[in-house]
């Protein structure tokens, strides 16, 4: 008998506590330790982090379901109140990007803090609560790709639960989420490794870097999925908005270099402030 989760964690008062929402947030708690640290380094202060979290967070779930619910307008049409039930999914992550990067700006300039400072804080952080949130999708049997067999899933080397619960509706599909899950948290490497290089990365450069990976491997992956959003055609909106974003993120980087006048990214200046 295949071994499949239940999305339903438990029940708190008579109502469900999905693993959705937990896994979710999660990877929120460890952006903000993480990003927290790393505050101090540049001189920044742990407060600016967690008080950005009150602004940034829901703005980030808003501009999520807005994305969502804006390409699949036809599913809430005629029942617009299933547009504030999130439980079972329907967030989608660029639109979280562009409600918590508003947010953030707004931010960094009310409290006079670098706004470029600041995302390159954040981006290693976020793209390594991406690729645990990718697990909220597959405990909720969503963003899976294409009809495959259960023998090639098996040559992938996967563990049983994974392959078990790949089976939707009697069909074997590849595990997508699992493939962005992975790329995300290479990407949480590659950034760390990067922004650790002394005078290697400029000011601003660690989160175009994470623009320039994340978009990268989404476009890719995005093409398998069946559950996407479509703009037109075969078409996927994330297909078209990660070309923009790859290709906008590398324009921007060239850009600033050439200007000449960008500072390096200075991961002692907060230990120079300290003494």
């Amino acid at each position: 008998m295949l071994g499949q989760v239940n999305p339903v964690a438990f029940n708190l008062f008579g109502i469900s506590v999905y693993w959705y929402a937990i896994i979710i947030v999660s990877g929120i708690v460890l952006a903000v330790w993480l990003s927290s640290r790393e505050a101090v380094r540049v001189g920044l202060k742990e407060d600016d982090v967690i008080d950005f979290m009150l602004w940034g967070l829901p703005s980030a779930i808003i501009g999520a379901r807005l994305y969502y619910v804006i390409f699949q307008w036809q599913d809430y049409v005629n029942n617009p109140i299933e547009i504030i039930l999130t439980r079972n999914g329907g967030l989608a992550i660029y639109g979280g990007l562009i409600g918590g990067g508003l947010a953030l700006f707004f931010f960094t300039r009310h409290r006079f803090i670098s706004t470029w400072t600041f995302l390159d804080i954040a981006a290693p952080s976020v793209i390594l609560a991406q690729g645990i949130g990718r697990w909220g999708n597959f405990m909720n049997h969503e963003a899976y790709g294409p009809a495959t067999t259960r023998g090639f899933l098996e040559g992938l080397h996967l563990p049983k639960f994974i392959i078990d619960n790949m089976n939707i509706d009697g069909t074997y599909h590849q595990p997508t989420f699992l493939y962005e899950s992975i790329w995300n948290v290479l990407g949480f490497i590659v950034l760390v490794l990067l922004r650790k290089k002394k005078h290697f990365l400029k000011e601003g450069e660690v989160v175009l870097s994470y623009i320039v990976w994340y978009s990268f491997g989404r476009f890719f992956i995005e093409g398998m999925r069946t559950d996407s959003l479509y703009a037109f055609g075969d078409i996927r909106v994330s297909q078209l908005f990660s070309l923009v974003l790859f290709f906008g993120a590398i324009g921007l980087m060239i850009f600033r270099r050439k200007k000449g006048s960008v500072p390096f990214y200075d991961r002692e200046k907060g230990i120079k402030k300290a003494v």
